[in-house]
Order: C-alpha cells, then sequence, then structure tokens
C-alpha cells in the first residue's frame, strides 16, 4: 500500500512539474509574438480572422492566423494554409499551444487567432492563459448558445466579454448592447472601440471576390489602424485575402430545363445572421425572388427549427420546403399566410428524393436557400445538388453591382 501510495505522489509531482515547463515554455512563444489578435463573437469569427490577417499582410506585417469555424486551418505568413490536426476529429482548447507554438516559429509580427471556446470559464482561460491578446474583437452578440451562455443576449454578451483583454483595447461592430460591453471593458481596465459599418464605403465591399459584411471589414480596418497600417493597404491586402470555407456563397444549377440558384446558408444558424445574410445576398444581385426556403430540422435543436420558421414572416418566401426531423417544429412556427405553399419532405428521405422534391416546385427559375442547421439531411442536401449540371456563365441573371 505504501508502494501505491508512492507512486501516486510521484506521479502527480512529475505531472505538476511537467505542467510548469509547458506553461512557461508557452509564455516564451507567445512573448516571441509582439501583438495577438484574439476574435470573438457569434458570427462571422472566421471571416474577421481572415480579413484581419489580409489586412496586416497589406501592411507588410508578417502574420500568422488560425481559424475554427467550418474547417479549422493554420494560415502561414504567405496565405497559404493547412488542415488543422486534431486527434479523434474533437476540438479542444488545449490545441491553442501547439498553434502558438507553431506561430512562434515565424518570429511574426502579428498571431490572429479565433476564439474556440463557447463556455463562459473556458473563453476567459483562452485568454488569460493560452492566447493572452494584446488587442481583442468581439465582433457581435447573437441569439446562440444560449444553454452554455444564456440564458439571455445580456448574458450572452457578458459571457464573451469574459475574452477581452485586461489593460489591453478591444474592438467591436455590436451596437444593441454595446452599453454592456462598455461596462465590462471597464471592469478590465480595456479600451473598447466600437466601429460602424457606415465607415466602409461600397465601392470598397465591391471590390472583394467573396460575400462578407461591412461590419466585418470595419472591425478589420480598425485593427490595422491600431498595428499602424494604413487603409489603402489594409484593403488591398483584404481584398486578396482567400475566403474561409464556410463563407456566403451561391451556385448555380440547371435540373431539367430548370435553373436553380443555391446559397448555402446553413453557417448563420442563428435567425438574425440568416437574415442578414439572405438579405446581403438580394442586395449584391445573388439571389433574386422567387425565394424557396429549405428548412433543415434537427431533433436536437427544435427550439432552433421553430425560430427558422418563424423567419418566414421576414423573408416572405414563394414556398417553404422543410426537410429533416421534426419537420412539425418548424412548421407550427410558420406563420398562416405561409401554410399554402409549404412542402413537408419530412426526414429519412434519400437524397436524390430532397433534390427531386425541391426541383419539382420550381417553375423556370427561383433562388433556393437553406437554412438552419447544416448536420443531417442538409449535408446530403448539398452533396446531391452539386452532381446536378452546373449552369454556365451565359446561363446566369446579370448581377447588379453592390
Amino acid at each position: 500500500m505504501t508502494f501505491l501510495y508512492c507512486v501516486l505522489v510521484f506521479s502527480c509531482v512529475c505531472l505538476l512539474v511537467g505542467g510548469v515547463i509547458e506553461q512557461r515554455r508557452h509564455y516564451a512563444n507567445l512573448a516571441r509574438i509582439e501583438h495577438r489578435v484574439l476574435v470573438n463573437g457569434i458570427r462571422g469569427k472566421s471571416s474577421i480572422t481572415r480579413l484581419c490577417a489580409g489586412a496586416l499582410r497589406g501592411g507588410g506585417l508578417v502574420t500568422v492566423a488560425k481559424t475554427t469555424g467550418t474547417a479549422a486551418r493554420f494560415i502561414h505568413p504567405d496565405a497559404s494554409e493547412e488542415p488543422v490536426y486534431r486527434k479523434f476529429g474533437i476540438a479542444n482548447v488545449v490545441e491553442q499551444i501547439g498553434i502558438v507554438r507553431k506561430a512562434a516559429a515565424y518570429r511574426p509580427d502579428v498571431l490572429v487567432i479565433e476564439c474556440m471556446a463557447v463556455l463562459p470559464e473556458l473563453q476567459e482561460i483562452n485568454q488569460r492563459k493560452l492566447v493572452r491578446s494584446t488587442i481583442g474583437v468581439l465582433c457581435n452578440v447573437r441569439e446562440d448558445h444560449l444553454a452554455e451562455m444564456g440564458p439571455t443576449l445580456d448574458d450572452v454578451a457578458r459571457s464573451l466579454s469574459r475574452s477581452m483583454p485586461v489593460g489591453g483595447v478591444c474592438v467591436t461592430a455590436e451596437r444593441e448592447r454595446l452599453d454592456i460591453l462598455e461596462q465590462e471593458a471597464a471592469a478590465r481596465d480595456c479600451e473598447l472601440i466600437a466601429v460602424s459599418p457606415e465607415s466602409v464605403s461600397d465601392a470598397e465591399m465591391a471590390r472583394f471576390g467573396w460575400i462578407t459584411f461591412k461590419e466585418n471589414v470595419a472591425i478589420a480596418l480598425k485593427v490595422a489602424e491600431l498595428l499602424g497600417v494604413n487603409r489603402a493597404a489594409a484593403l488591398a491586402g483584404m481584398w486578396e485575402a482567400p475566403p474561409d470555407p464556410g463563407v456566403l456563397a451561391v451556385k448555380t444549377y440547371r435540373p431539367d430545363g430548370a435553373l436553380l440558384r443555391v446559397a448555402n446558408v446553413f453557417a448563420a444558424n442563428d435567425p438574425e445572421s440568416t437574415l442578414m445574410n439572405i438579405e446581403q445576398l438580394l442586395s449584391h444581385g445573388a439571389i433574386a425572388r422567387p425565394l424557396h426556403v429549405v428548412i433543415n430540422c434537427r431533433p436536437d435543436r427544435v427550439e432552433r427549427n421553430a425560430q427558422m420558421g418563424a423567419l418566414v414572416a421576414e423573408l416572405d418566401p414563394a414556398r417553404v420546403v422543410l426537410i429533416g426531423e421534426p419537420t412539425r417544429s418548424a412548421r407550427q412556427a410558420i406563420p398562416q399566410r405561409w401554410h399554402s405553399v409549404v412542402t413537408d419532405l419530412g426526414g429519412g428521405r434519400a437524397p436524390a428524393e430532397l433534390v427531386e422534391g425541391i426541383v419539382a416546385g420550381v417553375d423556370g427559375q427561383a433562388s433556393v436557400v437553406a437554412i438552419g442547421n447544416i448536420h443531417g439531411q442538409g449535408e446530403l442536401l448539398l452533396a446531391e445538388l452539386d452532381k446536378l449540371p452546373s449552369a454556365k456563365p451565359v446561363d446566369l441573371p446579370r448581377r447588379r453591382s453592390a
């Protein structure tokens, strides 16, 4: 028994010593990176991380970045990138240690890194122990992860604020709960800088080869300004920056003589972000009415299914297609006015049947907007759509300039 006790004590001491050594090495790696930008918020973190990195590269700063969203990527100073390897495919905030070590090898001027923590306690650990950012970004406060950070949006704002750098600077585009963020920033002796989308012109947005939001660009411009990069150089760098794999995009297909513009808006899976994305696509001319809205339902997201159903009133579509399970959770939330245009395909259908059911309701041409959550039948639907013949450029209606 004494032997086992000694083994236990020895093991604990070894773990303690090993932990102290690893922490000191990690802090030494952080010290090799003068500026560290931590991007947090609910929607758009990956895009903002890439925009910030592009803006800083445009200013001649050696910049390394890491995104977490749709597909985690490590972005090298030359803008080339590689997937972030995860053991068993499971994300863990501890991976930030390896990212910092890899980034420090470049001796960069700046590391721009996306916050991957959801639990409020982990968000604080991510900031205080793993990244220790000098500049924070809190892009927005939206209705998501309420179980972990809520239950109210005010609670979400306070939870996200735990990633603010104590004694540093934080940039935000949030407006509705700016007063809460200001209180949280003051408690941390952090300077909060609010940016406005109006500071970015339509002409500047028109130069992007992919769809993003003025709020995101305004944040990146402010981060670049804080690090001494002028606006022209920052914009040039952003225009050249490669987009995130989950960036808002539209694909066009021509099945059986019909013309479908399909917008994958699954990544924006809260109501406010979903509506903003669709309005952005409409304003850019990337999609047009009539709109056919596809809502993918999940059994573990019943509340979200209902939110997407209620969003139909804002979108005013010509048709609503329900897929996944339980579709009843979304159907009940759809206002009565649109019940006559609902097609309920339900769950358990083969991907080919999903596409057939969607195409069957299209007369000539339509824009199909996929919303909700991608997992389950949403993934199957997108994969099956990619098997359809793509429309040639001459088939497409002319796109309006931004």
